[in-house]
């Protein structure tokens, strides 16, 4: 049986073939480690990870000396806002903004700041998904150490003002942290924003290879932020993220990360298409769009469908396309999304959401036989939801 197709990257992107030569190469060939600098092995190993730290460093304007290498964008969000701990509790600054619908990369760590004895705003969105700069001014303090603010919301796809907020920011001591796990290679441009002080980043957001990302620690003034590391031992990375370099997987990211910034037009170009022929093709179904249409990136759509739950969809396309639901309430945990709750969506919306999420090279699946096959269910929901009403009457 043909797979169905892969609609869900904002989860994970499928490896380019040719960030994987790279990363084999290091793997096989140059294996060297790159702390080892008495011999030609170690040299070429150093010398591939500046070069991949330079990569990296280009897709946003920033320093060769500003990239931190981590595991992902998970390590860079902790890294960011718990390596600021001492220097809020010296400066008598405990006061931290971000939003209600961060990812919980964020969020956890801003509850164990709370543990610490800080003070945490969460902001919300308004109905359309976004966080507005007006509603991040309001809450800045004399005391607000940072604020902290994903840059592509990963369930919706609504980009968040992070450029307007940074000019908000002018002036004032507070650090800016941007979760960029969605957006780093694919909308960088407001990224260069020179008074955003911290980046988030992962390689498998942009078809390199799980477990490698960067936290950008922006100079200002001609300062990094006071970071301080969760881990010791070694001294590699400036001493904040010790242990031996992932010189392959360091790699493989530079490698990603210039492809993304010679290639990006022409991707979102070919994102931006999908997304067109996915909403003409469901158009029939009637979908409702759950965020900010105008605002949203060209790689991802969260829609609900009249009468349809998400678990019913998934089921009845399972041989045609691989989405989420990570954005409705699941079975399993009972919960709805904190995103589309903090929206205030109706309870349908929420219990129908599906997301899906493209890249430029993905295949079209047949939209006709997506529509037959929730059409083939809706006749039971009529059904079921009337039998309901009446056993309420």
């Amino acid at each position: 049986m043909r797979e169905p197709i892969y609609l869900d990257c904002a989860a994970t992107t499928p490896l380019d073939p040719r960030v994987r030569a790279e990363m084999l190469r290091y793997l096989d060939d140059d294996f060297g480690n790159a702390g080892s600098r008495t011999h030609a092995f170690g040299q070429r190993a150093r010398a591939a990870v500046e070069q991949a730290r330079d990569r990296v460093a280009a897709v946003v304007g920033a320093s060769r000396g500003d990239v931190i290498f981590t595991s992902g964008a998970t390590e860079s969000n902790n890294l960011a806002l718990l390596g600021l701990a001492s220097a809020g509790h010296e400066q008598r600054r405990r006061h931290i903004i971000a939003s209600e619908i961060e990812h919980h990369a964020v969020l956890e760590p801003l509850a164990e700041l709370g543990r610490l004895g800080f003070e945490v705003t969460l902001v919300p969105p308004n109905g359309h998904g976004l966080v507005e700069a007006d509603t991040i001014r309001a809450a800045l303090r004399s005391d607000t150490l940072a604020v902290s603010l994903m840059h592509v919301n990963n369930e919706t796809g609504v980009m968040q003002p992070i450029a307007e907020v940074a000019d908000a920011l002018e002036g004032r001591p507070t650090y800016f942290h941007v979760d960029a796990a969605q957006s780093f290679g694919r909308e960088s441009a407001a990224l260069s924003h020179p008074r955003i002080d911290l980046i988030s980043a992962s390689a498998h957001k942009m078809h390199g290879p799980k477990g490698i990302g960067a936290l950008i620690a922006r100079r200002r003034d001609g300062t990094r932020p006071p970071l301080r590391p969760l881990m010791f031992g070694g001294g590699q990375e400036r001493g904040l993220r010790p242990g031996t370099l992932a010189v392959p997987l360091i790699v493989a990211l530079g490698q990603a990360a210039a492809l993304a910034l010679v290639e990006g037009d022409a991707r979102r170009q070919r994102c931006l298409d999908f997304r067109r022929a996915l909403l003409d093709g469901l158009a029939p179904l009637r979908p409702m769009i759950n965020g900010d249409a105008d605002r949203s990136v060209a790689d991802i759509v969260n829609l609900s469908f009249p009468g349809v739950d998400s678990q019913d969809a998934m089921e009845a396309w399972q041989d045609l396309v691989a989405i989420s639901n990570g954005a409705a309430c699941t079975s399993q945990a009972y919960t709805c999304s904190h995103v589309l709750g903090a929206m205030g969506l109706p309870e349908w919306r929420k219990e129908g959401a599906l997301r899906f999420s493209w890249c430029a090279t993905s295949e079209r699946p047949d939209w006709a036989a997506m529509v037959a096959a929730i059409e083939r269910l809706q006749p039971c929901h009529a059904g079921a939801k009337a039998g309901l009403e009446r056993s309420h009457v």
